[in-house]
């Protein structure tokens, strides 16, 4: 039990030199350290069994070295990852098979094991230390400080990072006023969406009258490909707990809320211990250091509908009832949770203000632009080459983050666009490759920040396609309370499959555009008033490719199977029949050994089987 700041700083004390070891700093502690990602996406390339067989063979060849689980270390495309200190060496792709030989070879010789360490695409040059790979190297880490780096299932490790010592000196030494101040003068804008001023989120929640408010944590990520606030929670669980119990004191508040969906299962269960934990240590519960502070988090854990995404849908469903947008205001911070007033943030903005407390608001505004301060984490997808979590100081280019970070894309095609913002973003192409990405110039172009889901596209991508996927999407996840969102989104989607089809006219690219400004301006919520986004930012930039598909007929990047033929190159075909034998309509003619075979296009289904199949590459689309 933590009954005051020297307790914490004992604790601190103690566990330093782990810290200090992975940070390869003076006083570290003796032996090797192994960190293991147990993130969803190595858990999902069984990291568990990768780590479990770590502890195995340390105890059985009685290495000194101990073993740990971490959270993201954001190179996913690159997992299972180990990291050894001292020496800061990143094993990828790391299988069971491997351990033998990394301990015997590393833990106990001494050396390092060349074939799995990484190899940057362009120079071909395998990288030993995780702070030489230009992935890391461009990015600048604050919400994601600790993923990678702490066990988060271990409080003490998080303490050890100065973890709680924020909350402490706001109870013990500043007043709410002082603390929604130093919010305001950091800049920090809402990390969730279209980036309202936290400060003043906070001040408006602060101002409300009432003895009960709540403090409300919107973990409901829901962007397809994004996944920046699962990782928080998978990697830094108590970073958000002692954010909202600072936001708890400043607007007066004793309880809140983690909204976080049921589908994240090692989130769930991370911030479980975590909650846990804090409440053993008595930095959740009654009388907080000592002081007249009282404040305690409870879960709600969400269905996956993406419309709770939304903050008064939240709300509603936290509090047990449909998932339903409603008009604003009343706002959330005047008439929230059951009817109280309520501060709701997602999980990156929190993330950041334990750093912002600590650093001081200077430090956090001295970062990214003069409207968009600090950093923002993306979750980088897509056909580049380096997929996974990035965090970049807020200014940073696109190109910077597709080609330094991202590494380009794979197989020397060419760069088309970058999706930014989810299925309320838009598609940017080429030539504004040397944008900012702050709030506003994403908006200019007519995308958005949204919770940072970025997903690159080459020439493989069939613009009208994508559009026609996140219109499905948001059409799917609409919770038809409103016309225009609920019939607006279905008829332009009607029009996109008619015109993927090859069924499109000319006049259905105004209609689209009709369309897409009358569900904007009359949707009740913002899911609905931003769905139109990916439609009308690839109508401004690939109007040709549109037209293309209503007066050619073609669809020029090969994906739209209604507009494809599929045709055998004569000089290539060997008539080995497996074409033939694959085609489940029996539309491939010929005969074995014979001449070449051919395709009778009124049978053919445009599935692409006897093209993946074909061993010569003698099938080709038209």
């Amino acid at each position: 039990m933590i009954n005051g700041l020297n307790d914490l700083i004992d604790i601190r004390k103690k566990r330093l030199p782990d810290i200090n070891a992975r940070r390869e700093k003076p006083g570290a502690a003796p032996g090797w350290q192994v960190l293991v990602c147990t993130g969803t996406g190595c858990t999902s390339s069984a990291s568990h069994e990768v780590r479990e067989e770590l502890a195995r063979q340390v105890q059985l060849k009685k290495v000194q070295a101990r073993v740990f689980r971490t959270g993201c270390f954001g190179f996913c495309k690159m997992g299972p990852l180990v990291v050894i200190y001292p020496g800061q060496t990143l094993y990828c792709l790391v299988k069971k098979e491997d351990v033998a030989e990394i301990v015997e070879k590393h833990l106990l010789e001494g050396q390092v094991v060349e074939r799995l360490l990484y190899e940057e695409p362009a120079s071909g040059e395998r990288k030993r230390r995780l702070s030489d790979i230009q992935f890391f190297r461009a990015q600048h880490r604050v919400a994601l400080r600790n993923c990678g780096l702490i066990n988060p299932e271990d409080i003490t490790e998080y303490i050890a990072c100065e973890g709680y010592f924020a909350l402490a000196d706001v109870l013990l030494n500043w007043t709410p006023v002082q603390v929604v101040d130093a919010i305001k003068r950091s800049g920090l804008r809402g990390r969730g969406g279209a980036g309202f001023p936290t400060g003043r989120k906070w001040e408006l929640a602060a101002a409300a009258e009432g003895p009960v408010k709540y403090v409300v944590c919107n973990a409901d990520e829901g962007d397809p490909g994004a996944f920046m606030d699962r990782s928080i929670l998978e990697g830094d669980p108590h970073s958000v707990l002692e954010a909202m119990a600072i936001a708890g004191y400043a607007i007066g508040a004793r309880e809140g809320y983690i909204y976080v969906r049921a589908e994240y299962p090692i989130a769930v269960d991370r911030l479980e211990r975590a909650i846990a934990q804090a409440r053993q240590y008595g930095l959740l519960g009654r009388r907080i250091f000592n002081t007249n502070f009282d404040f305690d988090i409870d879960l709600r854990l969400g269905a996956g509908a993406f419309v709770c995404g939304e903050e008064t849908a939240l709300l509603r469903s936290a509090a047990g009832e449909r998932g339903e947008p409603r008009p604003r205001p009343p706002y959330p911070a005047q008439c929230g949770l059951w009817g109280k007033p309520t501060l709701l943030n997602n999980v990156e903005t929190y993330a950041n203000v334990p750093v912002i407390i600590r650093e001081g608001p200077a430090w956090f505004a001295s970062l990214g632009t003069e409207n968009s301060r600090g950093t923002k984490v993306f979750s980088l997808a897509g056909k580049v080459l380096n997929t996974g979590l990035i965090e970049v100081p807020m200014g940073t280019t696109l190109r910077t983050v597709v080609f330094d970070i991202g590494g380009g894309i794979p197989e020397g095609r060419q760069f088309k666009a970058v999706q930014t913002g989810g299925p309320s973003g838009g598609c940017i192409p080429e030539r504004y490759l040397d944008t900012p990405i702050d709030y506003e110039s994403l908006k200019q172009l007519g995308s958005m920040m949204g919770s940072g889901g970025m997903i690159v596209l080459d020439e493989t991508d069939c613009v009208v396609d994508i559009a026609k996927f996140y219109l499905q999407f948001s059409q799917d996840e609409s919770c038809g309370q409103c016309t225009p969102c609920r019939v607006g989104t279905k008829r332009m989607l009607e029009i996109l499959e008619r015109i993927t089809q090859g069924k499109g006219e000319m006049e259905d690219l105004n209609e689209l555009e009709e369309l897409s400004q009358e569900v904007m301006d009359a949707s009740l919520c913002g899911l609905g008033q931003t769905a139109p986004n990916p439609v009308l930012s690839t109508l401004k930039y690939f109007r040709d490719e549109y037209e293309a598909h209503i007066r050619d007929k073609r669809c020029p990047a090969g994906v739209c199977r209604a507009l494809l033929d599929y045709v055998i190159d004569e000089e290539k075909c060997v008539a080995c029949g497996l074409c033939a034998r694959e085609c489940v309509a029996k539309a491939i003619m010929g005969e074995k050994k014979g001449k070449p075979y051919f395709i009778d296009r009124q049978k053919c289904l445009k599935c692409g089987a006897c093209l993946a199949r074909c061993p010569k590459g003698a099938i080709y689309t038209a």
